[in-house]
């Protein structure tokens, strides 16, 4: 999952999440593609704002758990993960620094590898240029894995004979 837009504001508006869509939509590379944003029912996903930006066609709007059988748990984990590891962890007294440590931990979160994109980043999967990223990592893997077994034969200690 790659962060397209995110936002920290002092209250909840419903204004705000239709800037954010908005905004998404400009940075996504849609390629004759109708995004698709899976929400919760809550008041800042549906509203006459949001309504407006989903009956202009430029996004559809998928409700979780009412439209489909799933949920946006991906991106609440992504937020939950940015609140504990990271919002919790450091000092912040005002939006500015909210702001700002939530900046970095997008920007960190689309900009380094992930194991569950096999070593690529999202910016990466995103674009579609991270294939070779997988190629290079088994080929380090193998690699590095040879390199154990044979440092591994060649050792011993003092009641074990020098291997041959």
């Amino acid at each position: 999952m790659k962060v397209l837009a995110w936002r920290v504001a002092e209250r909840l508006e419903p204004t705000t999440t239709r800037s954010i869509l908005l905004e998404a939509l400009e940075n996504a590379d849609l390629k004759d593609f109708q995004p698709k944003v899976v929400v919760d029912s809550g008041v800042e996903n549906i509203n006459r704002e949001v309504d407006g930006l989903i009956s202009s066609e430029l996004i559809t709007r998928i409700l979780a758990l009412v439209q489909v059988d799933f949920s946006n748990s991906i991106v609440e984990a992504f937020w939950r993960s940015a609140q504990h590891n990271w919002l919790y962890l450091n000092e912040w007294n005002t939006i500015a620094d909210v702001r700002r440590l939530v900046a970095f931990f997008v920007e960190q979160h689309n900009s380094v590898p992930h194991s569950s994109f096999k070593g690529q980043t999202p910016d990466e999967v995103y674009a579609g240029t991270g294939e070779h990223v997988i190629a290079e990592l088994a080929e380090a893997k193998a690699q590095a894995r040879q390199e154990r077994i044979a440092r591994n034969r060649a050792a011993h200690c003092r009641r074990c004979p020098k291997a041959a």
